[in-house]
C-alpha cells in the first residue's frame, strides 16, 4: 500500500491553539525487508511559544508500547512513544483533565506544553492506532537475529 493517505496516530489540540500531532506518512523503506515495517511520521507541535515539525521513525514495538500505554492511561499515569532512538513523546494525564505533552529530541528540541483535550480522547486514539495498523500492517517476520522474511499475509 504505497499510495496510502497519511494518518494521525496522535492528534491532541485545544481551543487555545495548543496541539501535538503525530502523523504517519508511510513506510520507511517499502519493499526492503529490514525497513519495510518501520513507519515514517511527522511530529507537529504548536503553541504560542513554538511551531515545530520533527521526524520520527516508528517500529512495530513502538506501536505495541503505545497501545499498552493507552490501555493503562488514567490520571497520574503516562504513555510514551519513541525514546530509544531519538525523539520521544510522553503524555501525562492530570486529575483535572489536562494533559502534559513532553517532546524531547536530544539534538533539536525539548519542550513541554499543556493541552486540555476533548472527552473520550483516549478512545479516539485507540481507534487511530487501529487505523494506522490497518493502513500499514506488519508484513515482515523476524526469523532469527538479523534474519527476516516476508509474512505469508503480505499485501502486494
Amino acid at each position: 500500500m504505497t499510495g496510502s493517505v497519511p494518518a494521525d496516530l496522535i492528534h491532541l489540540e485545544d481551543a487555545d491553539g495548543n496541539r501535538c500531532i503525530v502523523r504517519v506518512t508511510g513506510r520507511f523503506q517499502p519493499g526492503i525487508l529490514t525497513g519495510h515495517d518501520i513507519l515514517r511520521a511527522d511530529v507537529l507541535v504548536s503553541a504560542s511559544f513554538i511551531d515545530a515539525r520533527l521526524d520520527v521513525y516508528l517500529f512495530q514495538q513502538d506501536l505495541d508500547a503505545w497501545q499498552q500505554g493507552l490501555s493503562d492511561l488514567a490520571p497520574g499515569r503516562q504513555a510514551s512513544i519513541g525514546g530509544d532512538r531519538g525523539l520521544s513523546l510522553t503524555l501525562h494525564v492530570h486529575d483535572d483533565g489536562w494533559v502534559s505533552v513532553a517532546v524531547e529530541d536530544p539534538d533539536r528540541l525539548t519542550t513541554l506544553l499543556g493541552i486540555r483535550p476533548e472527552e473520550n480522547w483516549v478512545d479516539r486514539h485507540q481507534e487511530r492506532l487501529q487505523q494506522v495498523r490497518q493502513t500499514w500492517p506488519s508484513e515482515v517476520i523476524k526469523t532469527a537475529p538479523g534474519a527476516y522474511k516476508w509474512s505469508p499475509n503480505r499485501k502486494r
